[in-house]
């Protein structure tokens, strides 16, 4: 079973010319051999009918010309019929036996002892079979409608086996000429067949290797199966060629409208930053003259103001002073995204451990828990990345404001494989359903009557991550603190 499927992969594995040829050849090889093995069969029937009835007249003979000597009882002249069958070569033995079955007279090409009489059953005349190479046959002697006797004659078969020979000659050589013959006619007309399926192949292959829709198979005149695969299969090859020039007609002018975007997107977030920066650079100078104008009427007039005028002054110089952080927060949100990026192989522990203990001397005597995890190096701008830290930390410092003890803490995981720096801490923290306007501008998820703040220190965290090819997020419940999750696009140092 395990050999025939592996002779039938073989065939499967040949070209379409050779297994045409084969197919061809197989086919005329069948039906030769059936036709020969036809031709033999009747031949050899038909050659044993005629020793059959050969055999059965020289019975005849015999018999005719022994009636005399039986029924005088002259055995001698019964001999002298018999060895006339000396001009037959193929006799081996004959014998004449009287009615009762009794031998009368012999005949032996070679000497060697008779053979038993077979007996006819019933009324047959005559009875023959071949047995041990030999044809025998037996046939009554009548005279007169009386049976007087019998003749039993044996011949061989080599005259059978020698004719048998010259036709297995002769069929052999016509196999081998119809063959011959074959294979050079199917050669010749599976170019009809396999050429054009051979050429629909290799444009097939070259359309599949190189992604080539203008080739063309080459056409035939036939309007047979072959001739309507052919053209179909070009219709199909113009068809996806047409498709293929649209998509790419589309392709290019959606990436040049890409580029267009793109380049109105960097124009405005240009002239964006510009704004932010020409403002909030020009804000300072007015903003300094009203700190600095509330600061001399509270000095020089405070004894003349009343309570509610102290009042009043004391907002202006709050109002200020919060305008004052917010345009300073401006500024460095625009000088990101202003600066181009110094990178360089840095420890981040060492950069973390510097802005805790900046926080520590901020904090005062608060009951702050640091818990500082190994932290991994690397390429990065290390004046950006202190920023981050510094202002994920000191919000972290902020929202841990109503916990005794509050615990912040810094390290890192992995997430899908991915190496995460994170910053938990155990403070108010807030809903995630306002967590898409954690990273705005100017965005703040509490009062500031409650924590102070301008809502620009994680946009500006944003950008420095993004700068470096990172992504941030968030993760938080209210009342159980939150934690800010951040990768950097480099974790190697650049070879």
């Amino acid at each position: 079973m395990a050999g025939g499927l592996g002779v039938i992969r073989k065939v499967e594995n040949l070209s379409i010319k050779q297994q045409l040829t084969r197919m061809n050849m197989l086919v005329s090889c069948a039906a030769l051999l059936v036709a020969c093995g036809a031709v033999l069969t009747y031949e050899v029937a038909a050659f044993r009918q005629s020793m059959v009835r050969g055999l059965s007249i020289q019975a005849q003979i015999v018999g005719a010309n022994s009636v005399s000597a039986l029924m005088f009882e002259d055995p001698e002249s019964a001999r002298k019929t018999l060895s006339a069958l000396d001009a037959a070569p193929n006799i081996l033995s004959a014998g004449i036996y009287t009615a009762a079955g009794e031998e009368f007279a012999t005949y032996f090409r070679v000497r060697q002892e008779a053979l038993p009489l077979p007996a006819l059953k019933g009324d047959q005349s005559e009875s023959h079979r071949f047995a041990d190479g030999e044809l025998r046959l037996i046939r009554r002697i009548v005279f007169q409608g009386k049976q007087v006797g019998t003749v039993y004659i044996r011949s061989d078969l080599r005259e059978q086996g020698r004719r048998i020979i010259r036709y297995l000659l002769i069929l052999t050589g016509v196999l081998l000429v119809s063959l011959l013959s074959a294979f050079v006619l199917s050669h010749r007309f599976q170019r009809t067949i396999a050429q054009p399926l051979v050429g629909l192949a290799k444009v097939a292959r070259v359309v599949s290797r190189e992604r080539n829709f203008s080739v063309r198979a080459a056409t035939t005149t036939s309007r047979d199966e072959i001739g309507e695969l052919i053209e179909a299969f070009n219709e199909m090859l113009g068809q996806i060629q047409e498709r293929d020039s649209a998509l790419q007609s589309a392709r290019e002018e959606l990436e040049q409208r890409v580029a267009w975007r793109t380049a109105e997107l960097e124009s405005v977030n240009k002239e964006l930053e510009s704004f932010t920066y020409s403002v909030a650079h020009d804000l300072r100078a007015p903003l300094r003259h009203i700190q600095g104008f509330s600061a001399a009427l509270s000095e020089e007039f405070g004894a003349q103001l009343s309570p509610e005028g102290i009042e009043y002054v004391g907002r202006i110089v709050k109002g200020t002073r919060r305008m004052g952080l917010l345009i300073n927060d401006l500024l460095a949100l625009a000088h990101v995204g202003r600066q181009e990026l110094h990178l360089r192989w840095t420890g981040l522990n060492g950069l973390a451990e510097e802005v805790v203990q900046d926080l520590k001397e901020e904090a005062g005597g608060r009951n702050i828990r640091w818990q500082t995890g190994d932290l991994p190096s690397a390429n990065c701008d290390p004046g950006l990345m202190r920023q981050v830290f510094y202002n994920l930390l000191s919000n972290s410092v902020k929202y841990t404001r109503p916990r005794n003890p509050a615990v912040i803490e810094i390290g890192q995981t992995h997430v899908n494989g991915e190496q995460v720096i994170f910053v938990r801490d155990n403070g108010v923290g807030f809903n995630m359903k306002y967590s898409a306007k954690l990273f705005g501008v100017f965005q703040r998820l509490h009062r500031i009557e409650d924590f102070e703040g301008t809502g620009v220190g994680l946009a500006t965290v944003q950008r420095i991550i993004h700068k470096h090819g990172g992504r941030i997020w968030a993760e938080a419940e209210v009342d159980m603190g939150a934690s800010f999750f951040f990768t950097l696009n480099r974790a190697e140092p650049s070879l």
